[in-house]
């Protein structure tokens, strides 16, 4: 089947039978060169075209491999975008689902990601994405753009924002692929060691057993990249090692792709002796949301606040900012991170 999967969407027209002082309705028309791809693109009882029709205020039909979108013109654009945007992302092997959906429909607002929306910008370079063994990760949000192209190009990259907005996430996919096109040998994989908000007392087990629970964020990425029987092959031969922050001392970190979680975590001393592990051949990314800041004593001004303010701007360091309108779990997420945001603010 050819790249070009769709024609060009027909003139937005207005919507015929309008009343006097009615708002004006207009209509788009898409045709598809392959139906067979239509169920897919569709979802199961078209629940890919309910979302798109209750999220944008359009009304969508489909009839053969034609596909009929009526509503407010921007409305119908945006609706034409998002649409042709799915039928790329099939094309490119990327599965699709309601977060997927989603993220199209909010980044179908910016004008400036007409690129992304539509898998190849004007000159014909590809589209942002990462390849791993499980899956390929795509952009869902205009800073996950941004972020992307800072893992390709920076050697240090510092992730700053909310919960939700796959900071750790893209960082251990491109840690992953790295690895698989051998550009790196070893993954390394930190965070502090620090409860949020609780006590937890005494774990018992050695020492792996008792610094597992605070790793297993980054455990559940690797395992989403990879097959778990890889994961724990890799593990035990040492290509990928998981370790909290203090294990860092002393060591050089070379022709390795390390990741930093929870940095916010980190004292100004910390976060000096990890940022100082680099090693030839590495990149680092440190990831964190300066405003959850759970290290013990009271000292609210983290190692990670205090690196950003020392190093941003520093040739080959990359800071990337993300907002709850990056969040990209269930929408209601990003509603409750702007509600306590706004409230802090």
């Amino acid at each position: 089947m050819s790249r070009k999967a769709h024609r060009d969407a027909q003139a937005t027209l207005p919507a015929s039978g309008e009343r006097p002082g009615q708002r004006r309705r207009f209509r788009a028309e898409i045709e598809f060169e392959n139906p067979a791809d239509l169920g897919m693109l569709f979802g199961e009882y078209d629940a890919n075209l309910v979302l798109i029709e209750n999220r944008l205020g359009v009304y969508i039909s489909a009839r053969g491999n034609r596909v009929q979108i009526e509503g407010p013109e921007e409305a119908v654009a945006r609706a034409r975008d998002v649409l042709k945007s799915l039928q790329d992302r099939l094309l490119q092997g990327t599965d699709i689902d309601a977060g997927a959906i989603e993220a199209l429909i909010a980044m179908s607002a910016e004008p400036t990601l007409e690129g992304i929306i539509s898998g190849e910008d004007k000159a014909g370079v590809p589209p942002i994405m990462i390849r791993t063994r499980k899956k390929t990760i795509v952009p869902r949000s205009g800073t996950q753009i941004e972020y992307m192209r800072a893992l390709g190009r920076s050697d240090l990259i510092f992730a700053l924002g909310p919960a939700g907005t796959g900071k750790t996430y893209i960082a251990v996919a491109q840690a992953v692929s790295q690895l698989m096109t051998g550009s790196v040998q070893r993954l390394i994989l930190s965070r502090p060691a620090v409860e949020a908000g609780e006590k937890i007392g005494f774990l018992p087990g050695d020492m792996k057993e008792k610094v597992d629970p605070y790793l297993r964020p980054l455990y559940d990425a690797l395992y989403d990249c990879m097959p778990p029987e890889q994961v724990e092959r890799q593990i035990a031969s040492g290509v990928i090692e998981v370790a909290p922050i203090a294990f860092m001392r002393g060591r050089t970190l070379a022709d390795a792709f390390v990741i930093l979680d929870e940095a916010q975590n980190t004292t100004q001393a910390q976060m000096k002796m990890f940022l100082t592990r680099f090693g030839q051949n590495s990149r680092m990314v440190v990831c964190g949301d300066p405003r959850q800041v759970d290290i013990p004593g009271g000292d609210s001004f983290s190692g990670l606040a205090d690196a950003v303010q020392r190093l941003e701007g520093v040739e080959a360091i990359d800071v990337v900012r993300f907002t709850a309108a990056d969040v990209v779990r269930h929408p209601i997420v990003g509603r409750i991170v702007q509600a306590y945001e706004g409230e802090e603010a």
